[in-house]
């Protein structure tokens, strides 16, 4: 029996399916630790906020939207830097790669310098839009406008991590991104509550503490990519920078209709937002409890993504069409097992997690409802996020787009606002037409990928076919 299992073991590490394994799990598990902690840290950052009151909360809850929205441009510098950076990577161009970086720090730079103004001037009109309440506005202002301040330093970063995640190195940004979380944790505390000698500054604290910890995740993610020369992609200061017309034309062109799906999508979450606000601080303080929670249940596919991008952009670069679709289908495989098993946690476990964020009994039973309901939506995250992955990896990324604006709009913009004002199913309407949201945008996503025209995108050809001056 011994004999038959050793040797059972020793084929399949020999095989094909095992080598795949861990060829996504070297991409997947740093991501999933990266995005899972990242969660985890927000979840306790909140739990924080949370023991002031529900007020501070629902200051804090109301502009999570609206920062979404602000950063939707930099999807487009991100799906594209990521696309090039693997598309050149698989074909072994790495000046060309590096070339991509370059160009991505300028403009993330330029971008997230304007964002941020226009965060701070429009701090209070943005908040007053989200619906908040008297006692919500001050600090939600106070709150938004130092935030806003510190976005320019998260633009560099993610610009720096969709690269080197392009080029399938994850472990990089999984340490720099992890690190600045667990500084905002300690921060949060200190600066929250008036800890290790620090002023109690409540929700101001928590402010501060998260742009500080941006900057010095920005500030290291420099350093990795300049003094790190290990990494397939690094670059040095001595190099002449010129701008490459040609290259930002590149990324914006394929990263466009990614930054178009991602301000589609967080403008209809805002305005998803605004509807439950209008229900009252109690019941946004149990809905955003139960977002907070969600990010978990996120994490996994979007590691599984951002693997099936790099994996398929680098087979696509290589010019390998069958190894490509072969990740695809397998990473969406896995995720879909594992989405099963997060969906039955929340089912199992909703009212204790509730419970670290909230002692109020009523609020605790909205929060562990809506994870009851949000455990259904798993399979359909898990496929639309996995394969819409690969798609993005292969520079199809329209089809995103459409998913996300008919499943955005249709259901959590205009079937919950009907759900919750004109049947008057209050925190559960909203929240069932996010399930419909998310099955909507898998149909769409698992449809374009069957149809296998992602394999033959003329972007891809065009890039590939150019001889790079090295």
């Amino acid at each position: 029996m011994h004999s038959k299992l050793t040797n059972t073991l020793a084929k399949f590490k020999q095989s094909r399916t095992a080598s795949m394994l861990i060829e996504i799990a070297d991409i997947t598990l740093p991501a999933f630790a990266e995005l899972v902690l990242s969660t985890l840290f927000g979840m306790v950052d909140m739990v924080m906020v949370g023991q002031l009151s529900s007020a501070a909360i629902t200051a804090v809850g109301l502009t999570n939207q609206p920062f979404m929205l602000l950063l939707a441009i930099f999807a487009a510098v991100n799906v594209g830097t990521t696309t090039l950076v693997a598309w050149n990577v698989g074909a072994k161009r790495y000046e060309k790669a590096r070339s991509t970086l370059r160009q991505v720090l300028i403009i993330n730079l330029i971008l997230g310098t304007i964002i941020s103004i226009v965060g701070v001037a429009l701090a209070k009109p943005i908040v007053l839009f989200m619906g908040a309440e008297a006692d919500v506005i001050t600090p939600a202002t106070q709150y938004f406008k130092i935030v806003a301040a510190g976005l320019v330093f998260q633009a560099i970063t993610m610009g720096v991590t969709a690269a080197l995640r392009g080029a399938g190195e994850t472990k990089i940004p999984m340490l720099y991104n992890v690190g600045s979380n667990l500084l905002n944790v300690f921060g949060n505390y200190a600066l929250i509550y008036g800890k290790f000698g620090f002023p109690r500054l409540e929700v101001i604290g928590a402010a501060v503490s998260t742009t500080f910890s941006r900057m010095l995740a920005c500030l290291v993610s420099l350093c990795v990519v300049y003094f790190y020369k290990k990494s397939l992609i690094s670059i040095s200061v001595k190099e002449k920078f010129k701008f490459e017309p040609e290259t930002i034309k590149k990324v914006f062109s394929i990263g466009l209709p990614a930054a178009l799906e991602q301000f589609i999508l967080q403008s209809g979450l805002t305005l998803f937002a605004r509807t439950v606000s209008g229900l009252g601080k109690e019941v946004f303080a149990a809905h955003q409890i139960g977002i907070n929670i969600s990010g978990l249940s996120f994490s996994p596919s979007m590691a599984f993504g951002v693997a099936a991008s790099a994996l398929v952009g680098q087979s696509l670069g290589a010019n390998n069409e069958e190894k490509a679709e072969e990740y695809a289908n397998f990473i969406h495989r896995v995720a879909l097992c594992v989405s099963t098993f997060v969906g039955l946690m929340f089912i199992l476990f909703s009212h204790p997690l509730a419970r670290l964020y909230n002692s109020e009994a009523h609020i605790v039973a909205m929060a562990g409802t809506v994870l009851k309901i949000l455990a259904l939506a798993q399979p359909g995250q898990s496929t639309q996020l996995s394969l819409a992955g690969a798609l993005r990896g292969a520079g199809d990324t329209l089809y995103p787009l459409y998913a996300s604006a008919t499943g955005i709009w249709v259901f959590r913009v205009i079937a919950a606002y009907i759900f919750v004002n004109v049947f008057g199913w209050g925190l559960v309407g909203a929240w069932i037409a996010l399930v419909l949201d998310q099955y909507t945008r898998s149909l769409i996503i698992f449809f374009r990928f069957r149809s296998g025209k992602w394999k033959h995108m003329k972007s891809r050809k065009k890039e590939l076919s150019e001889v790079p001056t090295e």
